[in-house]
C-alpha cells in the first residue's frame, strides 16, 4: 500500500510536468489492485481542478484516491477573520471558497507557499500573533523548489513566527498526524484492515513529508527529482530513527527495483 506525493515526486517542480516512470509506477497501481493514496499539499488550486490537471497529464486515479490540505481545512479554520499570506492563486482559491479575509484584527494566521514574502509581511504576522490571533500552516514543507530557486517552505516560515512570538503552530496538510489519519481512513475504503504499518510513503521532502511519517510507523522512500539533488544534502543532517529506509532517483527507479 502506498501514500505518494505529487510535486517533485509525480510531476516536475519546474513545469509540472510528468517525471519519468510515475505515470507508469501508477499504471502499474492500478493493473495489480494495489491500494493507494495521492497525497499532495497542493493549495495553489481547487482541489478538483488540480486532480483533472493531473488526469490530463496522464494520471489515471479516482478523485476518491486524492487528499490535499484544501479538502481538510474547513475543518480546521473557520472562515471568518483570517489574515492570509501565500501566492496569489492560493489568496484567490480561498476567497472562491468563502473565507473571508481580515487584516485589521484576525482571529488566525495562515500561512500558504510563496517565494517572495515581504518584511512588512512578517511584521504584521507578528504583530497579529503577539495581539492573540492563531497560527497555521497549510502544510509544513521544508522547502519550495520553483524556478531552478529553492525558498523557504511553509514549515521554515511556521518555525520562524514561532521562534519570534513563542506562539505555537499547527498544520493542515502533511506531516501533521490528523492529514495522515484522514488519508488512511480513505485508503481503508480500499481496504479496511489497512493501518500507517502497512504502507510505504514516497515523497522528495524527508522533513517535510517522511519524519513525520516515520514517526507514525510508515516505511519511507524518499526520491531525489524534487527539492534535492541528491540524498547527501540532507539524508545525513537527519537523525538516524528519521533517515529514509530506500533512496531512488525517480519513480522510474523505483518501479525497476521492483
Amino acid at each position: 500500500m502506498y501514500f505518494i506525493d505529487v510535486q517533485g515526486t509525480l510531476i516536475s517542480d519546474k513545469d509540472k510536468s510528468p517525471i519519468a516512470g510515475s505515470r507508469e509506477f501508477i499504471k502499474m497501481l492500478n493493473d495489480t489492485n494495489t491500494p493507494y493514496m495521492i497525497i499532495t499539499n497542493n493549495t495553489k488550486k481547487d482541489s478538483y481542478d488540480f486532480y483533472m490537471y493531473l488526469q490530463n497529464i496522464g494520471f489515471e486515479f479516482a478523485f476518491e484516491k486524492y487528499l490535499d490540505p484544501l479538502l481538510l481545512l474547513e475543518k480546521k479554520l473557520s472562515k471568518d477573520a483570517v489574515a492570509a499570506y501565500g501566492s496569489e492563486e492560493f489568496l484567490q482559491t480561498l476567497q472562491q471558497k468563502g473565507y473571508h479575509f481580515n487584516y485589521t484584527d484576525p482571529k488566525a494566521v495562515l500561512i500558504g507557499t510563496k517565494e517572495d514574502f515581504f518584511p512588512d509581511e512578517y511584521a504584521q504576522m507578528i504583530e497579529f500573533l503577539l495581539s492573540g490571533a492563531s497560527l497555521m500552516g497549510m502544510h509544513e514543507t521544508s522547502i519550495y523548489a520553483k524556478n531552478d530557486k529553492r525558498y523557504p517552505g511553509v514549515g521554515a516560515v511556521l518555525k520562524l513566527l514561532e521562534f519570534a512570538t513563542s506562539v505555537k503552530y499547527s498544520v493542515v496538510g502533511k506531516p501533521s498526524e490528523a492529514f495522515y489519519t484522514e488519508a488512511l481512513l480513505l485508503l481503508q475504503n480500499q481496504v479496511k484492515s489497512a493501518s500507517f504499518e502497512d504502507i510505504t510513503i514516497i515523497s522528495d521532502d524527508v522533513k517535510g513529508d517522511l519524519c513525520g511519517a516515520t514517526e507514525l510507523g510508515m516505511q519511507t522512500i524518499f526520491v531525489t527529482s524534487g527539492k534535492y539533488k541528491s540524498a547527501e544534502e540532507i539524508v545525513p543532517s537527519l537523525e538516524a530513527h528519521l533517515r529514509p529506509a530506500h533512496v531512488f532517483s525517480n519513480m522510474q527507479a523505483i518501479l525497476e527495483s521492483l
